[in-house]
């Protein structure tokens, strides 16, 4: 019998030693934890953003006299009272800010309202013109609102709704900002799939728009929402010409704070700050659903 042959020696490295397989490298996982300079960065931002709005309460709560010293004191004081008291007796500050929330409210109910209408139509449905259409709301952007005044006040005028809160609220109802934005959330987060499953089932377009877009669009509808109010909320230009005195605004109202040879900064710093209030109230309810619409933009899928 002949004998069987060795198997052939597997190749040596350098020494005799059998080289070792060959592995792939793996890289570590990166950390999502930022460094002390991202902190560092972050919290002089956020210092850098919040001292307006700190400045405005320690202002608020100091006299003229402390406020022309210089170097300016830094702590707020205890003159915060008094100053909202000098700010009620002054200018109606109450019912402007009455006037104001009815004003902002109803604009943004229907800017929301409307212009979530819109953008699914434009997003979703097919129909005769519908890229004319859209290329002619966002044209109008365009355009500067200065320009429409005249002819606005014109309108308002020939309509009897001079110093009436209808003459802001009526002319800020759509927005082609709120359109657009709306028609840009619904093509990205509804998907065609549920429209079509729903009109198999036999729902109508506005049972589609209730059950179907409004809670996928409702981050969406929450960031104009909040948009929207701080636009209405802090708009001077058009309430200043369609109301008068005896009707403001919050913006209006507090044109008529520290008269005098020698204004009262701070009793208008008071009035700033009690306009300001309601604008971080809406931002706190609807912080989430902001924050929530804005990730939901951007993390595609």
């Amino acid at each position: 019998m002949t004998a069987l042959a060795a198997p052939p020696a597997p190749p040596t490295g350098t020494g005799g030693t059998p080289p070792r397989p060959e592995r792939r490298k793996r890289r570590a996982p990166r950390s999502m934890h930022g460094g002390m300079l991202s902190y560092a960065i972050l919290a002089v931002a956020l210092l850098i953003s919040a001292f307006p709005f700190y400045w405005t309460i320690v202002a608020a709560s100091r006299s003229n006299a402390d406020l022309a010293k210089v170097p300016p004191t830094l702590l707020p004081g205890p003159n915060l009272i008094s100053n909202f008291e000098a700010v009620l007796e002054e200018a109606d500050i109450g019912k402007a800010l009455l006037n104001s929330l009815i004003v902002s409210g109803s604009i943004t109910v229907g800017t929301v309202l409307c212009c979530t209408l819109a953008g699914f139509a434009f997003a979703k449905l097919r129909f005769r013109g519908r890229g004319a259409l859209l290329a002619l709301t966002v044209g109008t952007m365009m355009i500067p609102p200065q320009l429409g005044v005249i002819p606005l006040f014109m309108l308002i005028a020939e309509l009897q709704w001079v110093n009436q809160l209808q003459a802001v609220i009526l002319p800020g109802l759509v927005s082609a900002f709120g359109v657009f934005f709306m028609r840009q959330y619904l093509v990205q987060s509804l998907p065609d799939e549920l429209i079509e499953a729903a009109r198999v089932d036999g729902a109508s377009t506005a049972r589609i728009f209730w059950s179907i877009v409004v809670p996928i669009a409702r981050p969406g509808m929450a960031v104009l929402g909040m948009l929207t109010f701080m636009t209405a909320w802090n708009d001077f230009f058009w309430p200043i010409i369609a109301l008068s005195s005896q009707e403001p605004t919050v913006q209006v109202a507090l044109r008529q704070l520290g008269g005098g040879y020698v204004h009262d900064q701070s009793v208008i710093m008071a009035g700033t700050l009690l306009g300001t209030l309601p604008v971080l109230l809406v931002f706190g309810l609807l912080g989430r659903q902001i924050v929530g619409g804005i990730m939901q933009g951007a993390v595609k899928g």
